[in-house]
């Protein structure tokens, strides 16, 4: 039988990451596709020749030519400019569209089946563009972001505890940036709701470092921005969808009248299995969740008309 194949447009360091982890797990044959002659070629090279140090058999290539996407199960967008110290995610608007577009048009050309993952920021306004411009279903497109930042919110949390992370279900919702929303009361140790074990006042200090998470490393790194994280997340997307674990996860999904909002890309529960988002999970959220939900919402939509 064939292996699955899992194109990633964007052979910076998170397409590299995502290419790594699902070769590794031998989840699918992976193509990298980069603009950049040379780069995405010498860096399935790279990883290549760790198979025999790893033990892995899935088949890693590199390439300029869009057309080599064709047939992909799955395409990862990664591509477009980093954030710089100072950046927020919202001024990458302009510049990021025209890659969006770009990368858009050629999956709906090539690989017409695909299940479509963006990861460019701003994620939720690009993952939008991405649903308009190729026009495939609701159900195969998505952004990848809640799991990037429950991660954060669980690494704070066990930090704080002195835990460890692996007893941490945390949960955040929204659009990936500082609106964000993560739910203390969804989040919790073995069970047991973080509110039970912290004060309010650690729990605010604790969110508001996971709202500006990205943007605290991009502040150490100097120049560039988070990898090893959100390529991690969208590992663990395509490994929920191709092994169709249907695992609750938090992605930028098109709602429809769920949490009381339409035609916006946002970051809510989903079941992601074999079909891509197989259904959206609505929580009881308090007055306030919501309000924090609908002007989290708000930016989004605000961002994709000014592109539109």
């Amino acid at each position: 039988m064939l292996r699955p194949k899992i194109s990633i447009i964007g052979a910076g360091n998170v397409g590299s990451i995502i290419a790594l982890q699902v070769a590794q797990k031998e989840l699918a044959d992976v193509v990298l596709v980069d603009v950049v002659e040379g780069m995405p070629q010498g860096k399935a090279l790279d990883m290549s020749q760790m198979s025999g140090i790893l033990h892995f058999d899935a088949k890693i290539t590199g390439s300029n030519n869009f057309e080599d996407i064709k047939d992909s199960d799955i395409v990862a967008i990664t591509a477009g400019v980093a954030r710089k110290p100072g950046m927020t995610r919202e001024d990458l608007l302009k510049i990021n569209a025209d890659i969006i577009r770009k990368s858009s048009a050629s999956i709906k050309t090539f690989a017409p089946e695909a299940i479509v993952i963006a990861v460019t920021n701003p994620l939720d306004i690009m993952t939008q563009l991405v649903f308009q411009t190729t026009g495939f279903k609701k159900t195969k497109v998505m952004g990848m972001a809640g799991i990037l930042d429950s991660a954060r919110f669980a690494h704070f949390i066990a930090d704080e505890l002195k835990v460890s992370p692996k007893d941490i279900s945390p949960m955040v919702l929204g659009s990936h940036g500082d609106t964000m929303v993560p739910l203390p009361r969804y989040s919790t140790v073995s069970g047991v709701p973080i509110t039970d074990f912290m004060k309010p006042d650690v729990i605010k200090r604790l969110v508001d470092r996971t709202a500006n998470g990205g943007a605290e490393i991009v502040g150490l790194l100097k120049t560039g921005s988070a990898y090893f994280a959100p390529g991690t997340s969208v590992a663990i997307m395509i490994e929920s969808i191709l092994k169709d674990q249907r695992r609750i996860l938090t992605c930028s999904a098109y709602l429809t009248g769920q949490y009381k909002l339409n035609d916006v890309f946002i970051g809510v529960p989903v079941e992601l299995g074999r079909n891509g988002i197989e259904n959206i999970v609505e929580l009881n959220l308090t007055q306030l969740e919501l309000e924090a939900l609908h002007k989290s919402a708000g930016i989004v939509k605000k961002g994709f008309d000014e592109i539109k």
